[in-house]
């Protein structure tokens, strides 16, 4: 029998510490377009809270939503505190709405900085992490999830933390926001490739669900695919073949016959290359402004 996490570890657990790097990444990359010495740091530090906030208490509301309607009784994944009763589901719901409270004090802050019009973007991002799996019409259970996670931890995080350095949108900030978003949703594909069988039981139509576990492995490719894209376009040749070698684990398990449990090992190999893309791209980005 598994030993029941404790009081605190639960807590972190269920946040979902491996898919943090979506919101940390793009953030990084947006900052450092500027060139390192004209970096306003506040803005940037708010921009990470936000982006982090966002993604604990889609999280915690992605848990509370699932544990309810019953989506995560053939559970293969990571902990969840709702469907483990050993956290009332009140206390889950209220923790996402904790996080999306700090995401929106310091969006607030943001917006009294920089510009206003923030405000409505931060309100819609924050509608989206919720009626992912909330509300009457879940969005997620249709498919459109790896749309919702390329806007918001692609796009959006990428474009708009480059924005608020100096109210301006340099034209790599969209390519390199498209690389984002898609190492985003290879994250997501790795969790919906692992859930294939229970998302179905339960009539959660995934992409992948919808495709099945062989068919849904293309959908990886084509998240990896969407990476080079967008290195390319933002002109960071030397990252090609970087993405390539270290998405390349992940795209052979992705085409194993590996499935459920077996498939959790996918989302820690699509984590790693995210951070050590992330962090390549920082460098090479913090290299070209001194020297560009």
């Amino acid at each position: 029998m598994i030993e029941a996490p404790g009081e605190y570890q639960r807590w972190v657990l269920a946040a979902r510490p491996r898919t943090l790097p979506a919101a940390c990444v793009p953030v990084v990359i947006g900052t450092l377009l500027i060139r390192p010495l004209t970096i306003n740091w506040l803005n940037s530090t708010l921009c990470l809270v936000v982006a982090l906030a966002l993604q604990v208490a889609t999280n915690y509301a992605n848990d509370y939503s699932d544990g309810v309607r019953g989506a995560d009784e053939e559970r293969v994944g990571p902990f969840r505190l709702t469907v483990s009763k050993l956290v009332p589901a009140r206390s889950v719901r209220t923790a996402a709405w904790l996080g999306f409270a700090v995401a929106g004090v310091a969006g607030l802050w943001l917006s009294s900085r920089t510009s206003w019009w923030l405000v409505l973007v931060g309100l819609s991002a924050m509608l989206a992490g919720w009626f992912y799996t909330g509300g009457p019409k879940p969005y997620g259970y249709y498919g459109f999830g790896e749309l919702f996670v390329f806007i918001y931890f692609g796009l959006v995080a990428t474009v708009g933390t480059a924005y608020v350095q100096h109210l301006n949108i340099p034209t790599r900030a969209w390519w390199l926001g498209v690389a984002a978003g898609f190492m985003a949703c290879a994250l997501l594909e790795a969790n919906n490739l692992r859930d294939v069988d229970g998302d179905r039981a339960a009539g959660k139509n995934t992409l992948a669900a919808r495709l099945g576990r062989k068919r849904g492995a293309w959908l990886y490719v084509v998240c990896v695919a969407g990476v080079v894209v967008g290195v390319v376009g933002a002109r960071q040749l030397a990252v090609v073949i970087a993405a390539v070698v270290l998405y390349l684990p992940a795209l052979r398990m992705a085409f194993s016959e590996k499935k459920g449990r077996e498939l959790v090992v996918l989302l820690e190999y699509s984590a790693r290359a995210q951070l050590a893309l992330g962090a390549l791209l920082a460098v090479l980005l913090t290299t070209n402004s001194y020297w560009g």
